[in-house]
């Protein structure tokens, strides 16, 4: 009975596993079942398609061209820095050059090739992750100076059976400063049989010691089109019908990563229905639409039809929208991300033109896209892009992902049609012929600077032409405040303007009451500098007489009088009207100087029977305009998109 229950080994001539098993009854008089043949284990497409040769490489032109010029020459670093985001090939980048630098051919007798032939000894172990002088270290959890040592130690020794022995670092940057410090001197020099290969995600924390000691790779981001074709010929490898759509799909949300974008497929893969025929060997059938809902995504034309409904200002249609893609499983949040990258398109539409006529851009993009960016101004634009911006964080921080998202897009719905600033002035100044009637022209020059909505907007009033008569040297007392200015000495100068109080002025005398907080020598600075600046021999005299207001009083006066005046104008009034929540900040008059003060100071500092600049005509009359909150119940106006 030696063997009957497999517990001792087959005799010569026995019958094993691999044989077929025999005909007839088994030993209780049933049929003996088939041995199952033992199933191979899945393997992930993302290791199943990993590239063995710099051929199967996709995205990295230049680093492959160099490389393989490098071999060529026999110029081959002996430290390489390979820096880039995830999955765009630098380990595997690695691990083919260990293999080109140890391929002896299938016969045994080449020497290094960019083109390893992956049937020697030496690429099969290598490729198998286990050749003796290729070691590969993950240095996120080896990053101390004792691992660091444990490889100077073994540089010392010549490889055992390879002709180089390659020391591969995954993310490097993990490495703690001493155990950089210490690796510097060997990386510097190395024995002739050691190459040293780094791969990190985040050059900037590798140290610039490091960095100069080795020759520098940037793996760059691979596009769309690229990973689409990629995936398209790997997923007709495996028998699997996918949609172009849906491949770009997955290209996209890889973001430039071929191994994120190969789990994606993998999953879109799993997740799959099976097709109506199997026996048509059509695989499985992956649609855009199964694609867009595992990964949370809206549908390309809900996308367009959810902006083009927040730029008509139609906050109904916006929640159905978003109420129909939240119910088929799209995260409003990723939906907001959508909007950003369409935003983003327009904008690259609008600025180049020529972008229109670009392959690269999917169907969508090309009609509705171009459409959108011909109405759309960089202005409207640009402030959907800041809203949607700031939208995202807040959906990022608030409890209810959904609610913040719906908030976000109702309050881009009521701002998105408002006018820029200058449209709104243009609106406002532009009368209807009703109550078109003779204007007077501008007395004067002005601005008025208001804040909306929590930020500056400026409104520009008529530019004067004035014709100034050259003025007599220090006319006034503000001109020798002035003069103290140019002659560089600002603690005379401010004392003049906050703590002098103008009593006489009668060139060259000059009568003041300082206050307390003046210096005791002011009047002997003041008349050394006068005299120094003009030749002329000055009197200060110190009085204790009223006098008249500090210039900084008078300069104060005068801009409370300004605003108050601006405040009472039809212009700013209607401004106020128009933008709920609005303020007057401060109003500029381009006739003031740097006091604030426009003439020969009066209390308030303005000449007498003077109004102060005006902005329109007195008897101007602004148009209707509705208030930005009121929305637009029967549509936005029919220039919105200006």
């Amino acid at each position: 009975m030696s063997g009957l229950f497999e517990d001792d080994p087959p005799q010569d001539g026995a019958a094993t596993a691999d044989d077929p098993p025999p005909a007839g009854p088994g030993l209780f008089g049933d049929a003996v079942p088939a041995a199952p043949a033992a199933a191979a284990p899945y393997r992930v497409l993302a290791r199943k398609y990993r590239p063995t040769s710099f051929n199967d490489m996709i995205g990295q032109e230049a680093m492959v061209r160099t490389l393989r010029n490098a071999f060529a020459a026999n110029r081959v670093a002996h430290a390489f820095m390979l820096t880039g985001v995830r999955g765009v090939g630098k380990t595997t980048t690695a691990r083919i050059i260990a293999r080109a630098l140890n391929c002896v051919g299938p016969d045994g007798t080449g020497g290094p090739t960019v083109d390893p032939c992956g049937v020697c000894a030496n690429c099969t172990a290598i490729l198998a992750d286990r050749h003796p002088d290729v070691t590969e270290l993950d240095a996120a959890s080896n990053n101390g100076i004792d691992e660091v040592r444990a490889i100077i130690e073994a540089v010392r020794f010549r490889p055992m059976q390879a002709r180089t022995r390659v020391f591969i670092l995954d993310e490097v940057h993990m490495l703690s400063k001493p155990a950089f410090n210490a690796l510097l001197k060997t990386l510097e020099e190395p024995p002739a049989h050691v190459k040293f290969v780094f791969a990190t995600t985040e050059i900037r924390k590798v140290p610039v010691t490091v960095l100069s000691r080795c020759q520098r790779f940037d793996l760059r981001r691979i596009g769309v089109a690229e990973l689409a074709a990629h995936f398209a010929a790997i997923a007709a490898r495996e028998g699997v019908a996918v949609t172009p759509e849906a491949l770009t799909l997955i290209a996209r949300a890889a973001d430039g990563s071929a191994r994120d974008g190969l789990s994606l497929l993998d999953q879109a893969i799993a997740q799959a229905e099976p097709a109506a025929d199997p026996a048509s060997g059509a695989g499985v059938a992956i649609t855009a639409e199964s694609v867009a809902g595992m990964l949370g995504l809206a549908d390309r034309v809900v996308v367009f039809d959810l902006f083009e409904a927040l730029m008509a200002g139609r906050p109904a249609d916006v929640l159905a929208i978003t109420d129909r893609a939240h119910a088929h499983g799209a995260d409003l949040g990723v939906l907001l991300q959508d909007l950003l990258d369409l935003v983003h398109t327009l904008s690259r539409l609008r600025a180049v033109p020529g972008l229109r006529d670009s392959t690269d851009l999917p169907e969508a993009e090309r009609t509705r896209g171009v459409a959108l960016a011909e109405h759309l101004s960089m202005a409207t634009l640009g402030r959907a892009w800041q809203m949607l911006l700031k939208g995202i964080g807040e959906v990022e921080a608030a409890p209810d992902r959904r609610a913040a998202a719906e908030m976000v897009l109702i309050r881009l719905c009521h701002v998105a049609d408002l006018p820029s600033p200058a449209e709104l002035v243009r609106r406002l100044t532009e009368q209807p012929p009703a109550l078109a009637g003779p204007a007077a022209p501008p007395a004067g020059g002005g601005g008025v600077r208001a804040v909306a909505n929590g930020g500056p907007m400026a409104v520009a009033a008529p530019a004067p032409t004035p014709a100034p008569m050259p003025a007599p040297a220090l006319a006034s007392f503000r001109e020798v405040a002035a003069l103290v200015a140019e002659r560089r000495d600002p603690i005379l100068h401010g004392h003049l303007v906050h703590s002098v109080h103008l009593v006489r002025f009668a060139p060259p005398v000059i009568e003041l009451r300082p206050e307390t907080e003046a210096p005791r020598d002011l009047a002997a600075r003041l008349a050394a500098l006068l005299a120094e600046a003009t030749g002329t021999r000055w009197t200060i005299a110190l009085s204790k007489a009223e006098g008249d207001p500090t210039l900084a009083e008078q300069g104060n006066a005068a801009a409370t009088a300004r605003r108050t005046a601006a405040a009472a104008h039809p212009l700013v009034r209607a401004i106020l009207e128009a933008f709920p929540g609005a303020r007057l900040d401060a109003v500029h008059d381009s006739r003031a100087d740097a006091y604030g003060l426009t003439a020969d100071p009066v209390l308030g500092g303005e000449p007498e029977g003077d109004d102060g600049p005006e902005f329109a005509p007195p008897d101007f009359a602004p148009p209707d305009f509705a208030p930005v909150d009121a929305g637009f119940a029967e549509g936005p106006p029919d220039d919105w998109e200006n």
